[in-house]
């Protein structure tokens, strides 16, 4: 029955090969992606419920038994990811069919959306470091072609630097695993994790864990994000969306993976050094966030800002932080897309990027006012909606160690979080409407039942808290007990 762990990748990737095929049938294209990511997220939900009785799930390939063959590892933290990953999806793919446009339809998309998801599925699910790899280039292959659709100026500018980023951040990441299995001879995670327990962490996989975490703060935009703001303001906006949910999550996951299951021995060095890079990113993300008027700009920096929040969790290393860090996740991977899908609302609209050129808009249209409202206290972190629960948990880590200065950065970050959009809120929405109702852009239910659904799950998130708390406890406690994982893969009952 472990068959299923490998459904979330494979189903995308059969999906996209065949929605290759029926390229003239744009309807049947846009429907067989919603359902696959429909079927996704059942798969998951049956994953997790499995999870929380027979404990952490393992698919081995080709019948070899780990640490020699390949393999994928459901536990509750990668399949929380999957489901959530499924349901944004899904959201940003009914948004899609009313604000794409065909001609960029038969540029492959549904094909590439598809392929997109498999390598972020994989890679919350494999159990082995070389696939991790794979499926970071699987996923990031198919970004390559998604930021391009449409052949713009612009597009075409930020995607060089985007693509270079990404294949030079590959190409250390490479070196980086290659290093690693010539010091402890294997790539599974689990048995990673067990060889490097034996030799203590030494000063040459200290080194070595320096480098893959360079890695993945390309990848996750932590202080290395000069690539992120310009690459998520040129995509049509459904895809600028999928961007600014699932791209840096991935490495964010990835960070926690590794620094939760294979280096935490010396967290004096790595975890203080996450913590610094945490710092200083949640400072030049909210510098970011309120030096510039150009609203695809301000969101973008909202996103740094999440990351460095979300890996306050991760430096501080206690239970309690690493479950607020995991709510705050899947609470960022909702609320930034609806940040996004109402950014590129506001501008197909107004036909404005400024928010200085935009004023009244919610005269003209209230429901999207409303909920730009809701978000930004979602993500001001105001109870009961769904950003309260993180920053809560993620504080209380901190006083518990004593982090006292990255408690003070994260909660000023959400005070520069809450001017910045207060700021697009004010100029935007309130004041004298600078649209006539002879110009005025009608909305689209496939614009605004979208953006009500994603801002429905903050709110459900936020008050649900006691119906998701048990595997969010069962993920944030296999992280702080690698044990738990080693011996589900190895079999060491």
């Amino acid at each position: 029955m472990n068959n299923v762990l490998v459904m979330p990748m494979i189903i995308p990737v059969i999906a996209g090969i065949l929605l290759i095929f029926l390229r003239p049938y744009i309807k049947l294209q846009r429907w067989v992606s919603f359902l696959v990511m429909i079927v996704n997220a059942g798969i998951a939900v049956y994953l997790l419920n499995r999870i929380q009785t027979e404990g952490i799930l393992r698919l081995d390939f080709g019948g070899w038994e780990p640490p020699y063959g390949i393999l994928f590892v459901a536990d509750s933290f990668s399949v929380i990811l999957v489901l959530t990953t499924s349901i944004v999806t899904a959201i940003c793919l009914l948004y899609a069919f009313s604000s794409v446009g065909k001609a960029i339809e038969n540029m492959y998309f549904y094909s590439f959306v598809n392929f997109l998801i498999a390598g972020v599925n994989g890679s919350f699910l494999t159990g082995d470091l070389f696939n991790l790899y794979v499926c970071f280039e699987i996923m990031l292959l198919a970004s390559y072609v998604l930021i391009t659709l449409g052949g713009r100026k612009a597009q075409l500018s930020e995607s060089v630097k985007y693509v270079v980023i990404n294949v030079v951040s590959s190409w250390v990441f490479l070196i980086a695993i290659a290093y690693l299995y010539g010091t402890v001879g294997t790539l599974n995670l689990a048995h990673l994790s067990e060889r490097i327990a034996e030799s203590g962490q030494t000063p040459l996989l200290t080194v070595i864990s320096i480098v893959f975490l360079t890695v993945f703060a390309l990848k996750a935009g932590l202080l290395l994000y000069f690539w992120l703001p310009g690459a998520y303001s040129v995509p049509a906006t459904a895809v600028a969306a999928l961007f600014g949910a699932l791209l840096t999550k991935v490495g964010i996951y990835a960070m926690i993976r590794i620094f939760t299951l294979l280096f935490y021995h010396e967290p004096s060095v790595t975890h203080t050094l996450i913590g610094i890079l945490a710092g200083l990113t949640l400072i030049g993300g909210s510098i970011g966030a309120i030096a510039y008027k150009d609203i695809r700009q301000i969101v973008a920096y909202n996103v740094i800002i999440a990351v460095g929040f979300i890996l306050v969790g991760l430096a501080i290393g206690t239970q309690a932080a690493l479950e607020g860090s995991i709510y705050y996740l899947i609470h960022d991977m909702i609320v930034k897309a609806l940040l996004f899908l109402l950014a590129g609302t506001m501008i197909v609209v107004t036909g404005e990027t400024r928010i200085d050129h935009m004023s009244g808009l919610i005269r003209n249209y209230p429901s999207l006012g409303w909920i730009f409202f809701i978000v930004m206290l979602s993500l001001a972190g105001i109870p009961p909606f769904s950003g309260f629960i993180g920053k809560v948990l993620i504080g209380q880590g901190a006083i518990e160690t004593g982090s006292y200065i990255l408690l003070a950065l994260a909660f000023i970050s959400s005070m520069f979080v809450l001017y910045s959009l207060l700021r697009i809120f004010l100029n935007s929405f309130w004041g004298e409407t600078i649209i006539s109702k002879e110009d005025k852009v009608p909305m689209k239910k496939g614009w605004i039942i979208p953006c009500m659904l994603l801002s429905g799950g903050t709110i459900v998130l936020g008050l649900g808290v006691e119906a998701i708390a048990p595997y969010v406890l069962d993920a944030a406690n296999t992280l702080m007990n690698p044990q738990l994982y080693i011996d589900a893969v190895l079999n060491r009952n």
